[in-house]
């Protein structure tokens, strides 16, 4: 009996991939339930299963008192002491012979045959038990992996949504975290950056993605060796998913090229990271202390003749040789607008011929309006 109990506990476990123990509470909880059910009452009620035998016990316990009070209006779970000194065991021994008002004792009350009527009562709760305790399971699991990247194989879609099983769970690719260029398929393998874990009524729900901002600084992680170590640090990262991002990024100790770390040799480091994100054009540029060259590096790859900062409306006024002027701006507005993401400055970019040209113009304007005793002869 032992071994067969024991055994059905032990492969049951090991198909739901959760401790021994946990099912064996479970199945606990079960006993108690089936019994019940099977004798509605309000004693309170514990069942145990034998460690040598494997059959299950029910016991009620109770709390020893001299007298039952007659304003108590449930003595369900009272014993006067007398009787509790007389109390039996289903071998006729005598259990409790010293009992003191006050002790916790408890009454052997197995129905006859309880093992099979509680078998068939308790298997949907032990069923049950079971999936809330693989749900915290699956909870626990992914809540420490959050913000992480994680690998999966793409289940199905529905409605736009991608379904991707990681790790024998589900978890969902809305289409808010979906790169825009890619294309999903069923079966395909990919790489996803584990966004938010919900503990919801339904069960846990973990939440990835391929466009968050963070994946890149994983895959930077993953794929730089100074960043991992902490000799280079990523300041700031822009990403407009799929198409084009920016990462500052300097240096935590002397003599280290942080964009150079990066971008590694002959552009084997980046290399690596756009192919993961399939051809996601990326700038690592120098992150700086003054804001001027910081904008001036963010702007890169065009070349930046002068920056003014204006601190009071965090304004960066940007002049570029006119050749430079569509690379700094990028297409439709891309690149200056992500050098503001990442610098938090609002970029303003003129070239240089039009900033002399608006120079000239005040200059002749300033002048046509200069009294005429004050011009020279």
């Amino acid at each position: 009996m032992k071994s067969e109990f024991v055994t059905a506990i032990t492969q049951l476990a090991a198909e739901k991939g959760v401790p021994r123990e946990m099912v064996m509470e479970a199945i606990q909880q079960a006993l108690v339930s089936a019994y019940k059910q099977h004798e509605e009452d309000s004693r309170l009620i514990t069942a145990e299963i034998d460690s040598d035998s494997g059959e299950p016990h029910v016991y009620h316990w109770l709390t020893v008192v001299e007298d039952i009070p007659d304003d108590v209006e449930d003595d369900s779970n009272l014993i006067i002491l007398e009787q509790a000194r007389t109390l039996k065991s289903p071998e006729g021994q005598v259990l409790f012979p010293n009992a003191q008002p006050g002790d916790q004792i408890y009454e052997d009350v197995t129905p006859p045959q309880f093992g099979r009527i509680a078998a068939q009562t308790a298997k949907q709760v032990v069923m049950q038990k079971l999936r809330d305790a693989e749900r915290r399971l699956v909870f626990n699991q992914f809540a420490e992996r959050e913000g992480e990247i994680v690998h999966g194989v793409i289940q199905r879609i529905e409605a736009g949504t991608v379904i991707i099983e990681i790790d024998r769970a589900e978890a969902v690719m809305p289409r808010t975290e979906q790169v825009p260029t890619e294309r999903y398929y069923q079966g395909q393998r990919l790489r996803v950056y584990v966004a938010e874990v919900r503990d919801t009524p339904r069960g846990p729900q973990v939440v990835v993605s391929r466009a968050h901002r963070l994946m890149l600084r994983r895959l930077f992680e993953q794929e730089v060796p100074e960043i991992f170590s902490g000799a280079v640090e990523i300041k700031a990262i822009a990403r407009e998913a799929g198409f084009r991002s920016k990462v500052a990024v300097a240096a935590r100790q002397e003599g280290i090229d942080p964009v150079g770390s990066c971008v590694g040799v002959r552009g084997v480091r980046i290399q690596n990271i756009v192919n993961e994100l399939n051809g996601e054009k990326i700038d690592v540029v120098e992150w700086n202390e003054d804001p001027a060259q910081y904008v001036a590096n963010a702007l890169s790859p065009a070349q930046v003749s002068h920056v003014t900062i204006d601190e009071a409306t965090r304004t960066a006024k940007v002049v570029v040789p006119e050749r430079q002027l569509s690379l700094a701006i990028g297409k439709e507005g891309q690149n200056a607008r992500l050098a503001a993401k990442l610098t938090g400055w609002r970029i303003d970019i003129k070239s240089d011929v039009a900033t002399a040209a608006t120079a000239a113009a005040a200059a002749a304007a300033a002048e046509q309006t200069e009294p005429v005793g004050a011009r020279k002869e």
